[in-house]
């Protein structure tokens, strides 16, 4: 007992010392040994242990076994991986020598860290080598009391893992849907843009249309105006000669050269349209001696390119001067 308590207590490289040292001994055993029954387990615990234990395993010998699990503990591999780890060894060396001491404060030594490894597992969810473990576990004592926690902290967390995972494909499930939502959303939104900018588009043209035919609307009557405002000049100069005293056998001027009135930049830009009266005297020659405006419409728009004009016209030699009166239209469509 004194060796096994020591055995506990020391680390896995005092307790390979000490199996190496009883490799040793006489395994031999009597014929019953190797083909005893194993100790009653549970079905579960029996599956478990059929599941952890390999083919290799349960094909070597004793010495195999021992050398096997010296390696294992040598190279820290008390528990792991599955198949090829000192526990597994000495588990299967406990089933061949049930009574061998050294086996079983092996088993025992290495109980610990197994038991520390299935709870890691379990605090990293890896589900499935905490089963193995807790397999492993039961298979060297069924009666541990870890065991209950264990297997309800599998339980447990596994339901807890199952709960995450279904909460979160509803999670990503709604995600998908709020995401189906906000882009009906943004297709509805650009869709409402896109409607508003055509109606925008169709009332601005509208609204063009409309300053078009009002500007039509404005030109004409403003043309009508014009040629009213002609006609009744027409008029008025005409009363106005017929009223005057005829000048006795005035003589008949031939025009030989009446260039046209230079349209002013300002009123051409502006589309401005009028007339000018104006009052010149014809020399001998033909040419024009002297000129005045004697009515302007709009005022001093017109008045100094007709004046320039009219100084320039030519007319046939008459028999003595004379004076007469002509009116220049000024129009910017002419």
């Amino acid at each position: 007992m004194s060796h096994v308590t020591k055995l506990r207590l020391l680390a896995p490289a005092l307790l390979l010392a000490t199996l190496a040292a009883c490799s040793g001994k006489d395994e031999t055993a009597p014929a019953a040994a190797d083909g005893a029954t194993t100790p009653a387990t549970t079905p579960a615990a029996a599956a478990a242990a059929d599941k952890a234990a390999s083919e290799k395993v349960q094909g070597m010998d004793t010495t195999q076994l021992r050398d096997a699990a010296s390696a294992a503990l040598r190279e820290n591999r008390m528990y792991a991986p599955a198949g090829d780890n000192a526990l597994e060894y000495y588990v299967a060396l406990r089933d061949k020598l049930p009574d061998d001491a050294t086996i079983k404060s092996a088993l025992t030594d290495l109980q610990p860290y197994t038991l520390i490894a299935a709870e890691q597992a379990l605090g990293r969810e890896d589900f499935t080598e905490a089963q193995r473990l807790i397999a492993l576990l039961e298979k060297v004592d069924p009666s541990a009391p870890a065991l209950p926690r264990l297997k309800q902290g599998v339980t447990g967390g596994m339901q807890v893992a199952e709960r995450r995972t279904v909460e979160e494909a509803d999670k990503a499930k709604k995600d998908a849907e709020n995401k189906v939502k906000q882009q009906a959303e943004q297709q509805r939104l650009a869709q409402q843009q896109a409607a508003e900018a055509s109606a925008a588009q169709q009332l601005a043209a509208k609204q063009e249309a409309a300053r078009k035919e009002s500007e039509r609307l404005e030109a004409e009557r403003q043309a009508s105006a014009r040629r009213e405002a002609e006609q009744r000049s027409a008029a008025a100069a005409a009363a106005q000669q017929a009223a005057a005293p005829k000048p006795a056998a005035a003589p008949t001027l031939r025009a030989v050269s009446t260039p046209a009135p230079r349209y002013p930049a300002d009123a051409l830009r502006s589309g401005t349209s009028g007339e000018v009266l104006v009052e010149l005297t014809v020399g001998t020659d033909g040419s024009v001696t002297d000129a005045r405006v004697l009515r302007a419409n709009p005022a001093r728009t017109f008045d100094r390119e007709a004046l320039n004009a009219v100084r320039r016209w030519k007319f046939e030699p008459i028999s003595s001067p004379v004076t007469t009166r002509r009116t220049l239209a000024f129009a910017p469509n002419k």
